[in-house]
């Protein structure tokens, strides 16, 4: 694994490298927060950690941190201070950071918490985020039990065909950096939880494990932003002759989530009406097109613009569900 350690001063630099050395690491070492960012860059997707002096000339540590997160979400980032108060640790949460050392470090710890740092992060791709935080702060908020959802699935059209003519390098660099991890941190940043990936399918949460009032506008602006994303990234991969086709759909209603599994292997997932609606409407979704159910539609109706498409007989369902495509929003939230 390579380390990048940034600090101004060229004493704490090779401190931190003989410490971190004990441990197998690959050390770089940056001396102000551009040099890092350029390394960062030159090096995308083999740097994990990134350890940063808060108070730097220039480019402060946490505005490093923050470029660094850009050009490469994957990547383990750490703050570390001699100025430790209480604003620059919430500063640094706030940002996203995972991991808030101060100096002078003891050693064991520092190790430990580098380690313990990047095993959270790992986590983190396992376990959706705000999984993991209730579990932390409560499991028993985790058991099973019935909640008002909106669950969106979002899908790769012809995503065959398109296997069909790449290797599986290309393929999995493809997907994992223009399909996955942007959809995914959308999901993320409308406070949705991601349940999983089925295939090339995304399925996202909107109301578990914890409710909000504007879970059904927080999923469908998210799947607005999807669409508008994938516009920009497919108009920037038109230039290499590749495009991903997405199609989203999106159930509202009330679900049973929770834990489950066995004692093998265990998931925190949703089960119910929302989440066979929102799998049938991705599939029955064309190029760019949000479908919704009714449900849905009644939720925020004086938020969207939508066309109607019909009434459909979904597999599964007892009676035809009504169906809507969104056009646009009429205000973002």
């Amino acid at each position: 694994m390579i380390v990048l350690v940034v600090d101004d001063e060229e004493g704490v630099r090779r401190s931190l490298k003989k410490v971190l050395e004990r441990d197998q690491y690959v050390i770089l070492l940056a001396e102000n927060g551009q040099e890092a960012i350029d390394l960062v860059r030159a090096n995308n997707r083999d740097i994990e950690t990134v350890i940063s002096d808060f108070k730097m000339p220039g480019i402060t540590g946490l505005e490093t941190l923050i470029e660094i997160g850009r050009i490469n979400p994957e990547v383990t980032r750490i703050i570390l201070t001699g100025y430790a108060t209480m604003e620059s640790a919430i500063e640094s949460v706030n940002a996203g950071i995972d991991g808030f050392l101060t100096k002078p470090f003891d050693n064991t710890e520092l190790r430990a918490k580098v380690k313990e740092c990047n095993i959270k992060k790992r986590l983190k791709q396992f376990v959706s985020e705000p999984v993991l935080n209730e579990l932390q702060r409560d499991t028993s908020d985790m058991y099973p039990r019935k909640q008002q959802l909106s669950v969106l699935f979002a899908d790769i059209r012809g995503f065959a065909r398109m296997a069909e003519n790449m290797t599986p390098k290309e393929l999995a660099e493809l997907i994992n950096r223009h399909y996955f991890s942007p959809l995914d941190q959308i999901i993320y940043d409308y406070r949705g939880t991601l349940d999983k990936h089925i295939g090339d399918g995304i399925m996202g949460i909107f109301g578990a494990p914890r409710a909000e009032e504007d879970d059904t506008l927080r999923a469908v602006t998210a799947a607005v932003h999807m669409r508008d994303e994938m516009g920009r990234i497919n108009g920037y991969l038109s230039g290499q002759g590749k495009r991903i086709v997405v199609g989203i759909g999106i159930g509202t209603g009330e679900a049973m989530a929770g834990i489950f599994g066995s004692a093998k292997k265990k998931e925190y997932t949703a089960f119910g009406h929302p989440v066979n609606i929102a799998s049938r409407l991705e599939h029955l979704a064309r190029e760019d097109q949000i479908l919704i159910c009714e449900r849905t539609y009644e939720r925020v109706q004086d938020l969207v613009e939508v066309e109607r498409i019909g009434d459909f007989n979904l597999r599964g369902m007892e009676k035809a569900v009504e169906v809507f495509n969104i056009i646009a929003m009429k205000r973002k939230l």
